[in-house]
């Protein structure tokens, strides 16, 4: 009776540690996997907002709040984001992000967690809550704060665990307490063998190890088991440890694409302004007077379109290769975009060096580029800035050095310019024009000026429409000054637009004072002809207005029609189609082939005034002028010069059978009130 009490109590307790170990080894597992899976929900938190933060950085400093919304909506891809808040650098928000809902209320992040700026992951009552510096430690552009659900994917994440190792610990209880009444003197040391190797294990936490008990006995067969257990374990581990590495690589990737550009490999617009900052920053300290180097190719929009991007995007990657060697050590190039380069210069480089530095990359880019079998010719032009001109102020340094960079292309391009103060003021003015031409159109503030144009009897057969502009507060504005401005700005559509409609109006009124029906010309820019639109807009201006479209000409500039070949010719076509012509302004002053010729839509040839300047002066104008007009004959299009300015000119174009003259010899650019004086006091007379 004894020994059965003994043999049952031995059974019992061989039951109960049986159990115990098991339910360890089971603890320890979970344990460890839950440590795991939660180091790498916050790696991969970690590197997520890092990388966000990176992103958010050109919203918030262009103020772009639609940005900031697309920015975080990427986070629909990761199913256990609760909630993300972006902060201005005043800790006020600017943008939420609601994603994941447990169907409870969303926990509010303490203020003082804000507060602290512990730019770290925390967790705060089961959630994961990453907290993010965006921009530069000195400078902050504001904070991301992102809310990371880890409770319920870690539970799901326990049991599926569970599934894996429950159905083999059962089972090894329910054999051990079967087989422990027949070997309990041969089981106690294989037990405690266990035993120590679950200790073992979670001391040194590696489910690698196994254990070897020899014989066929049920405990042989449950160290076996055992193993089998620890083996699963340790394969569930080891995922979690590749998924670990993987998540790490990821995070790498995703920095570089975030930092560098894809095509050429040069650090990208966001990484240079991060790296701005920070050189900046340090200016401060170390007194360093830092310079900028604003590059734009040019011609680089001819390639694209008449080679192909493939073409472009070699280019690109030669052009930053030349560039990159006429560098000095330590100087850093970024590609900001399209064909736009930035340089920033350290040790306070003297004006000498950062000239030649200029000239350098002048030289070497206009070398001519050998891509796929095409010899490439592009130039570049170049604005330079100092640090000591900007206040420290990053947009206002950036700014200078684009500002000196568009002074070069305004004085011929495949040039440099040093940033001076001065040129501040002058942008100022283009700013304040650009802002003031909405208004103009709306207050009346623009007038049509017309100027004749005769036949070589000198009757009036026509004018070209000429656009005015007087500001109460710009006084008079040159067109030579606003088109370009309205171009760069996007408002010289409204300009063009209003110009059709004014004259459309006036027409009428032209025609009435004259004898014959008159042509009126008018002038479409580089921007016009992209906007296929435009042609709609005119056609129902000529219904409107009851216009014949013969009595209207259209005037393009050689330049501008050859660099949008394929879209001019559509869009001019158009306009042909309805019945208008088409004249090619400044010809001659661009292009040396002719060819083109034969392949646009156009109706006349105007000889620009250079040539006419010097009639009977230089015998190579007299020659140019007198071929053009007798190759237009052969192609059947009309000749106009314009900028006749005395009678001799007229005579010499008369004699070689020019169709239409203008210029101040036979008419001033008048307002239609002007005109119509004038002809009164004729009828009076």
């Amino acid at each position: 009776m004894f020994f059965k009490t003994i043999k049952s109590t031995t059974t019992s307790l061989n039951a109960i540690t049986i159990f115990l170990v098991s339910v360890v080894v089971v603890f320890f597992a979970i344990q460890e996997h839950e440590n795991l899976y939660r180091e790498a929900v916050k790696n991969n938190l970690n590197g997520l907002s890092e990388n966000m933060a990176n992103d958010l950085i050109p919203s918030l400093a262009s103020k772009d709040s639609f940005e900031v919304t697309n920015t975080l909506l990427r986070l629909d891809s990761y199913k256990n984001v609760k909630f993300a808040k972006v902060y201005d650098n005043k800790w006020q928000q600017i943008d939420t992000y609601i994603g994941y809902s447990d169907g409870g209320t969303s926990i509010e992040v303490p203020a003082e967690y804000l507060n602290t700026k512990n730019l770290t992951v925390q967790i705060v009552e089961d959630e994961l809550i990453a907290l993010k510096l965006i921009g530069d430690k000195r400078l902050p552009l504001g904070y991301l704060l992102i809310v990371h659900d880890s409770k319920t994917p870690l539970k799901e994440s326990k049991i599926a665990l569970l599934k894996d190792i429950l159905p083999i610990t059962i089972f090894f209880a329910v054999l051990m307490i079967s087989i422990s009444s027949i070997l309990q003197q041969r089981l106690f040391l294989p037990l405690t063998r266990l035993s120590f190797l679950a200790k073992k294990i979670q001391q040194t936490k590696d489910y690698s190890l196994r254990i070897t008990i020899k014989g066929k006995t049920e405990v042989a067969e449950l160290s076996r088991n055992i193993n089998n257990m620890m083996a699963t374990i340790n394969t569930e581990t080891e995922i979690n440890e590749k998924h670990t590495i993987t998540l790490i690589d990821q995070q790498e990737k995703m920095e570089k694409l975030a930092n560098f550009d894809s095509l050429t490999g040069l650090p990208n617009r966001s990484y240079f302004l991060k790296i701005l900052g920070e050189e900046l920053s340090n200016s401060t300290i170390n007194n360093n007077n830092l310079s900028l180097i604003y590059l734009d190719l040019d011609g680089f929009k001819t390639v694209n379109d008449s080679l192909g991007h493939d073409t472009g995007d070699k280019l690109l990657l030669q052009v930053g290769e030349r560039i990159k060697a006429c560098l000095m050590k330590g100087d850093i190039i970024s590609r900001i975009g399209g064909d736009e380069f930035l340089i920033l210069s350290h040790n306070s480089p003297s004006n000498e060096k950062l000239i030649n530095i200029a000239s350098d990359i002048i030289d070497t880019i206009n070398i001519p580029f050998k891509i796929n079998d095409w010899e490439v010719k592009v130039g570049i032009s170049i604005g330079i800035a100092r640090l000591i001109d900007s206040g420290l102020n990053i947009n206002d340094f950036i700014s200078n050095a684009d500002i000196a960079m568009y002074r070069s292309k305004n004085a011929g391009r495949n040039k440099y310019t040093l940033f001076l103060p001065s040129m501040m003021e002058e942008n100022k003015r283009k700013i304040l024009i650009a802002n003031s031409i909405s208004s103009a159109i709306k207050n009346n503030e623009f007038t049509i000026h017309y100027q004749g144009k005769v036949s070589p009897s000198e009757q009036l057969i026509g004018y070209e429409a000429l656009i005015r502009w007087t500001n109460p507060t710009l006084g008079f504005v040159s067109p030579a000054e606003f088109i370009p401005i309205a171009e760069q700005s996007g408002k010289v559509i409204q300009i063009t637009k209003w110009v059709i409609k004014q004259v459309f109006k006036d027409l009428k009124t032209l025609d009435d004072l004259s004898e014959n029906s008159i042509t009126i010309s008018l002038n479409l820019s580089a921007h016009d002809i992209k906007n296929y639109s435009l042609t709609f807009f005119i056609k129902d201006l000529f219904k409107k207005y009851n216009i014949d479209p013969r009595q209207i000409e259209f005037e393009v500039t050689e330049s501008a029609y050859l660099e949008n070949f394929d879209i001019a010719n559509r869009f001019l076509g158009e306009l042909i189609d309805t019945g208008s012509s088409i004249a090619l302004d400044d010809f001659g002053t661009g292009y040396s082939s002719l060819s083109y010729l034969t392949k646009i839509k156009l109706n006349t040839l105007k000889i620009d005034k250079q040539f006419i300047d010097n009639l009977a002066i230089s015998r190579q104008s007299t020659v140019i002028t007198k071929t053009v007009i007798e190759m237009a004959k052969q192609l059947n299009l009309r000749v106009c010069a314009e900028g006749v300015e005395n009678e001799s000119q007229a005579d010499l174009l008369k004699a070689y059978g020019c169709d239409q003259m203008q210029g101040y010899y036979f008419h001033k650019p008048i307002p239609l009130e002007s005109i119509l004086l004038i002809a009164n006091n004729k009828e009076k007379s």
